[in-house]
């Protein structure tokens, strides 16, 4: 009799002698509830980006485009970081993809479109801003495709003009002008009009199927050749001899460097598609023709 109670007592498990649950057990440290936060630093640096493109919209509604253009430049800059940042610390989450998108949203897609506007475009009248909402909603279906595909796009390459390289395009002529002495551009119907198509041209490209390259091959934690670091190094000086027409003829070759990828891949017979059929190929192998 006395062996079967104790038994008994052991098969309890967690239970005393009298039938209730053990209180120390249900507060140990290994049934609390884990707490939920963000990390610091990539998303800091979205921040700073938005900031930019935000401190961007205020100066071109003051008058100051040349500083609305070089806020513009800073938040490509730090987009192009907190990506790298997160990946490089292991700090990558759903959070952050989310709060990236809608401060790209912001900084190059609803930003360019109220500067352009505001320098040129409100000129125009109804065809004026119909052009910079084009733009913007093409910002906004790019990054909206961007987030959908980013599984079965080809690593290698972008579909469509990037959102920043866009705004960068749009701004950068913004920059060449204002430097160049063009200040009352509603005077000036050809330059007006130049920016009209200029914007078309920027937004549409960025909704079409048309790939660029990445270069998300180079940098990272891959090692790169000694020249390239020297390549970096000219870049950085030619930049400094007149940063608005360097800038904007990078980014305009940039531009039309997808058309010119798409014509020479079709002529070759290779694949102009950069949406993979499988995810288990996404180079080469399971893209359509």
């Amino acid at each position: 009799m006395l062996m079967r109670m104790k038994d008994d007592l052991r098969s309890a498990g967690p239970e005393n002698q009298d039938g209730e649950e053990d209180l120390d057990n249900s507060h140990s440290p290994a049934t609390r509830p884990r707490r939920k936060g963000i990390y610091m630093l990539p998303n800091a640096i979205t921040l700073a980006a938005l900031f930019a493109g935000f401190y961007s919209i205020v100066m071109a509604m003051s008058g100051s485009f040349e500083v609305a253009c070089i806020g513009i430049f800073c938040a490509a800059v730090l987009d192009s970081l907190d990506g790298r940042v997160a990946r490089a610390t292991n700090t990558q989450s759903a959070f952050g993809e989310q709060m990236d998108s809608l401060c790209d949203m912001v900084s190059f897609g609803l930003a360019p479109a109220l500067i352009i506007l505001e320098w040129s475009l409100k000129g125009l009248g109804k065809l004026g801003w119909i052009a910079a909402f084009v733009y913007c909603a093409a910002g906004a279906l790019r990054l909206a495709r961007f987030n959908t595909n980013i599984a079965v796009v080809d690593k290698r390459f972008f579909q469509g003009l990037p959102s920043p390289a866009a705004a960068a395009l749009v701004i950068g002529f913004i920059f060449v002008m204002d430097d160049a002495g063009f200040k009352n551009v509603s005077e000036i119907p050809w330059l007006a009009w130049t920016a009209w198509g200029l914007t078309l041209f920027a937004g549409l490209t960025m909704v079409t199927n048309v790939p660029f390259y990445s270069f998300k091959g180079f940098g990272g934690r891959r090692s790169v050749p000694f020249a390239a670091i020297v390549a970096v190094a000219l870049g950085i000086a030619l930049i400094s001899v007149h940063p608005p027409i360097v800038l904007f003829a990078v980014f305009a070759v940039y531009g039309l460097s997808g058309y010119g990828m798409y014509v020479w891949r079709k002529m070759k017979g290779k694949p102009v598609s950069v949406i993979a059929i499988s995810t288990d190929e996404p180079d080469e192998k399971g893209l359509h023709q």
